[in-house]
């Protein structure tokens, strides 16, 4: 399994030549590196429908003919025509060869912005995606909550992927605590740098989980990869 990122909580996932793309904000991201229309993902998770995570997911599946999977009441929310989708729900996976996707909570808000207002979007989550050798959590946007460590570390997680900006998610003394709940074997943070409000050192974070944690802390600039 290849983790790609892409700058805020966009991340790509490779294995056996299909590519899952996270939370896609491209178009007006200013950690971005490329073009929307340089993606080519085979599926399209969204953690909810806030404006930075729903980003170009719309234009990257109709262009791509990909599948757009997201929490049911988000998808009756958005104009879906000539859109395959996976329209689930916390608790429940499905199938993706290789992938399985498993949807769970995150504690965080979830509307869609319209011309008419904003949309009921459901709840936010996060995502286990599994290839069969490696498992990765991506948190979503959320704030620590006890389940990360009653429920969620259950899965085995080789790979975690946490918000550490703080003002919309938790912030780094939280992180470092939910990367101890979860057991990863690997860390990454997200959500940080992107706007001046969230703005954090990863370096002083990865030196806390490395500290108070097994885990390793890995810090990923936009476009960096990592073999998992």
């Amino acid at each position: 399994m290849k983790l790609i990122y892409e700058g805020h909580a966009c991340f790509r996932i490779q294995s056996e030549g299909k590519e899952i793309i996270i939370d896609p904000y491209i178009s007006g991201n200013p950690l971005a590196g490329k073009k929307a229309a340089e993606f080519k993902p085979d599926l399209i998770l969204l953690t909810h429908g806030h404006g930075d995570h729903l980003g170009d997911a719309l234009t990257m599946a109709r262009s791509n003919h990909a599948t757009l999977a997201a929490q049911v009441d988000l998808l009756n929310a958005l104009d879906l025509q000539g859109i395959d989708n996976v329209a689930f729900n916390l608790g429940g996976s499905f199938d993706f060869a290789p992938f399985k996707i498993t949807m769970v909570p995150a504690w965080h808000g979830s509307t869609v912005s319209s011309a008419a207002g904003p949309l009921y979007g459901g709840v936010a989550c996060g995502y286990i995606i599994d290839d069969g050798q490696k498992k990765v959590y991506h948190a979503g946007d959320t704030s620590l909550f006890g389940d990360m460590g009653m429920v969620i570390s259950r899965y085995g997680i080789d790979c975690a992927l946490l918000p550490i900006g703080g003002f919309y998610t938790m912030g780094p003394e939280d992180a470092v605590t939910a990367a101890d709940w979860l057991k990863a074997d690997i860390v990454i943070p997200m959500h940080y740098n992107t706007f001046p409000v969230i703005k954090q050192d990863p370096q002083q974070f990865k030196q806390a989980v490395e500290a108070q944690t097994t885990a390793q802390c890995v810090v990923l600039s936009t476009g960096d990869e990592l073999d998992l």
